[in-house]
């Protein structure tokens, strides 16, 4: 089973005409719901479906044993029932990161003849160089495995495919990896960077590789007494450069540009970060395979770099309406490419004093020691009393009262994913969040009084809010009295410089007489919510 985002879901007929001409057409149009290519070749797959994940192409079938078979994907069993959240692949290797937190290891290489999963630690995000990886764990620490020969796993270490090496750097949010250098964005929006930095692709104002980890800098700027935010939204990485795209909608980028791929109008490279001229930028993207790169402000795609028809020194907007990222990259290249399959998913965990003994974990859902069942449908839930009065207010006052004598609790209110989430929440303080589970993950928190969840998920609305999840999340905003702060400032923001424009422009073009009319009598109908 496949978590994914709205991007990520895949035209399938960009692939079926060049690589899916043999395979049984319902399992094409009806089966797929998302697919990754792999490699610089682009010409295997990991194909999802909602049971099971798939391999197409003769290298992925080698590594994981399989013998290719044009006309029928191959299944990868070990991964049933589980939930993908991101797929990368370098020269000679693929990693495949659950939901769950593991991460699963393919190859014919030599070098990386290691057990299939890494097994050791929970994991929310991962990256592939050309010949190394980046793993970053549920608390921030990112650890590397791979080649070295350029400092890409730190220090100085020599390359190590079997052990994973601890980098030292903690507290991250974000990752990102070219061909040889990765880049590291930390809770408080700190950017580091280390490994080859030949093109200035570390953003440091030289040439010198790092095998430490360099505090990257934006430059002073100064423009009509306007101070640039810094609050990063995304991190990318090219073969040899770097993308940094920033809350406000601008758009940085530092080292190679030998072929336009910084967007920059010329062909010399930046070892500082440089502003790209492109304004609004909601979604980037690149590959550490090509020399190019994609933008997305919401309405249209922007590509610059190298492309089929030629260099591109500048960012153009791509005609013919692309609506992903691998259509607008079909524009551009002599086939289409996908990149990666990353969820709408953020991670949080809280430190609690009960957390402290790692036995308290095995009293969740444990069939031969609990004292009270909570019936969801036909579905049950085992847990302790005495430890949930610890750890909620809200059980606490039930079991004092209306649960007191009860073994067995019937939940109405919650769907039984949500609920067992909460539960393993208060048992291990790990959850996720994601668009689709957010609405109850909310409602559970407010009814139990849960201001640890609470402030998860308000957390996690300021960080996937943008103009697209606007409107979805406006209902939440209001219902929970969470628009102050910086989530206000940000919904204001999205309102003035995305949303309005667009309207009026829309009015504008609209030949209807009455547009205009209905619109007043809707603007003076929700004017006491406005003002509110």
């Amino acid at each position: 089973m496949t978590t994914i985002s709205p991007d990520n879901i895949i035209e399938i007929e960009l692939f079926q005409n060049l690589f899916f001409q043999s395979i049984d057409k319902k399992f094409v149009e009806k089966s797929i719901i998302a697919l990754v290519t792999l490699f610089e070749e682009n010409d295997n797959f990991l194909i999802a479906t909602n049971l099971a994940t798939y391999a197409y192409g003769e290298r992925i079938c080698s590594y994981l044993s399989f013998k290719h078979d044009p006309n029928q994907p191959q299944r990868i069993s070990c991964l049933d029932d589980m939930k993908i959240a991101q797929i990368d692949s370098g020269k000679n290797f693929v990693a495949i990161l659950t939901d769950d937190g593991q991460v699963y290891l393919a190859s014919d290489s030599n070098n990386w003849k290691i057990d299939n999963v890494i097994n050791c630690d929970r994991f929310k995000m991962i990256r592939c160089g050309r010949e190394h990886l980046l793993l970053l764990r549920q608390d921030g620490t990112i650890f590397a495995m791979g080649d070295n020969h350029f400092g890409q796993i730190t220090c100085h270490f020599p390359s190590s495919y079997r052990t994973m090496i601890n980098t030292g750097i903690e507290n991250v949010e974000l990752i990102a990896c070219g061909q040889f250098h990765n880049i590291a964005v930390t809770n408080s929006g700190e950017i580091y960077s280390w490994g080859r930095n030949d093109c200035g692709q570390l953003g440091l104002g030289d040439n010198r590789d790092r095998n430490k980890a360099a505090l990257v800098k934006f430059p002073d700027y100064d423009d009509d007494d306007d101070s640039i935010d810094t609050r990063i939204k995304n991190i990318v990485a090219g073969s040899n450069y770097s993308l940094f795209l920033l809350e406000n909608g601008q758009l940085w980028g530092c080292g190679s540009n030998s072929v336009g791929e910084l967007g920059l109008g010329d062909k010399k490279n930046r070892s500082k970060l440089t502003k790209i001229p492109i304004d609004n930028v909601q979604k980037i993207a690149c590959s550490k395979f090509h020399n190019f790169s994609l933008a997305h402000d919401g309405l249209s795609y922007y590509a610059w770099g190298k492309t089929i028809n030629g260099d591109w020194l500048s960012p153009r907007k791509l005609d013919g309406q692309p609506t992903s990222f691998a259509s607008a990259a079909a524009m551009i290249l002599s086939s289409p490419i996908t990149f990666g399959l990353t969820s709408t998913i953020y991670v949080f965990e809280y430190n609690d004093p009960l957390l402290a003994i790692q036995s308290i974990s095995r009293l969740f859902n444990n069939p031969d020691d609990f004292d009270v069942e909570f019936i969801i449908g036909e579905q049950c839930i085992r847990a302790w009393k005495c430890y949930l009065k610890m750890a909620s207010v809200y059980f606490c006052r039930m079991f004092s009262g209306d649960w007191g004598e009860n073994n067995r609790v019937i939940i109405k209110d919650y769907s039984y994913d949500i609920y067992y989430a909460y539960l393993r929440w208060l048992h291990d303080g790990y959850i996720r969040i994601d668009h689709t589970n957010i609405d109850e993950l909310f409602d559970i928190a407010n009814c139990y009084c849960d201001e640890r969840l609470q402030k998860q998920c308000k957390k996690f609305i300021g960080i996937d809010l943008n103009e697209q999840t606007l409107i979805d999340y406006l209902p939440l905003i209001k219902r929970y009295e969470i628009g102050t702060g910086g989530l206000q400032n940000k919904i204001s923001h999205l309102t003035m410089e995305n949303v309005m424009p667009k309207i009026i422009d829309n009015l504008l073009a609209d030949d209807n007489e009455n547009c205009m009319e209905k619109f007043l009598q809707w603007f003076y109908f929700e004017q006491s919510f406005l003002e509110k």
